[in-house]
């Protein structure tokens, strides 16, 4: 007869430790919690299809950081309006961590080219680093007489409204390089926005569009390959992958200084301690010798930079888009 109560006491005992145990779990700071983080796979949402840059970018830093992890690190591409439906879906995920962005310079254009977006790009991300800068180059198909940029405007010139160039969508850095050469040469083109890079290279390599201005990492292959030709960068600088190509202000064309960073971004709620581990993990991977030879090979110059550093970056360039922008006359709904 005394087993039943002695049963029942126990079960009582272990119910009011189980609930004590739930109470203080609920009440830990967020820097206590982070310690257990991650303990599922993480998630690096990439705004454009597979196959450009910043699904390679995404790749080839996703392979290590699961390793030092201890979790798997799943790519998810979710293409779309100039990369915004990405940056929406992340920035309104749970900021627990393990649902990250990999965004770039687009988004900083995007703030001021769509009229009204679902998020702010500065208050509702939390930066971690930037993976990597990525010169744009000037291409056209391999069939396109033109060899030299003042051949290609005579060219267009010759032939006003009837050529068209590809971007990686509405608002991204391609469609303002696009309006800034427009303007600069007087040249008149249509401009035909794809979501991603691996659509476009398809377009271009089949002659549906004249030229690009893509980043130099998914046309490489094919201007070695002797199917696209490289006219000039659209940095100050030459790329070593490239260092015979001209940039746009040698070929004649003066204030062209637009290059692609790609960086990883985090919802703004994230636990601090959460970000702080993530940027050690990722800067160590991108400063080492073996990411950087991946990156070389690609025409890409790695980075790895504070979250501070990256937020910086963010501002400025997002205050130095809103003026071209302003003047290049780019606005979509």
């Amino acid at each position: 007869m005394t087993a039943v109560p002695f049963r029942g006491a126990r079960r009582r005992r272990m119910a009011i430790t189980l609930a004590a145990a739930l109470a203080a779990a609920a009440g830990l700071p967020a820097a206590a919690q982070a310690d257990t983080w991650p303990a599922k796979p993480v998630t690096l949402v990439v705004p454009f299809p597979a196959g450009g840059t910043t699904d390679v970018l995404a790749r080839a830093l996703g392979e290590p950081l699961s390793r030092v992890l201890g979790q798997p690190v799943v790519v998810d591409n979710r293409p779309g309006a100039g990369a915004t439906i990405g940056a929406d879906y992340v920035a309104k995920a749970k900021p627990d961590g393990y649902t990250l962005l990999v965004g770039a310079v687009h988004h900083t254009i995007a703030t001021s080219v769509y009229r009204k977006l679902p998020y702010d790009f500065q208050k509702d991300l939390a930066p971690i680093t930037t993976i990597a800068m990525v010169p744009n180059v000037l291409v056209v198909n391999a069939n396109t007489p033109a060899r030299t940029v003042p051949e290609l405007v005579a060219l267009l010139k010759a032939q006003p409204g009837k050529a068209n160039y590809g971007s990686n969508g509405n608002g991204t850095a391609q469609h303002l390089i696009g309006t800034q050469f427009q303007n600069a040469t007087g040249a008149a083109l249509t401009h035909i926005a794809y979501k991603g890079s691996g659509p476009l290279a398809t377009d271009l390599l089949g002659g549906q569009i004249l030229l690009s201005f893509d980043t130099i990492a998914p046309v490489l292959p094919h201007i070695k390959g002797g199917k696209l030709r490289a006219l000039a960068v659209t940095t100050n600088t030459r790329s070593a992958a490239l260092p015979d190509v001209p940039t746009l202000e040698e070929a004649g064309l003066k204030d062209f200084n637009i290059g692609t960073w790609f960086g990883v971004l985090a919802p703004a709620a994230t636990p601090k301690d959460v970000v702080a581990r993530l940027n050690a993990e990722m800067v160590k991977i991108i400063q080492s010798p073996d990411f950087r030879k991946r990156m070389a090979d690609i025409g890409a110059n790695p980075i790895g930079d504070s979250a501070e550093e990256m937020a910086q970056r963010i501002r400025s360039e997002t205050e130095r888009f809103a003026q071209l922008v302003k003047s290049a006359q780019v606005t979509l709904d």
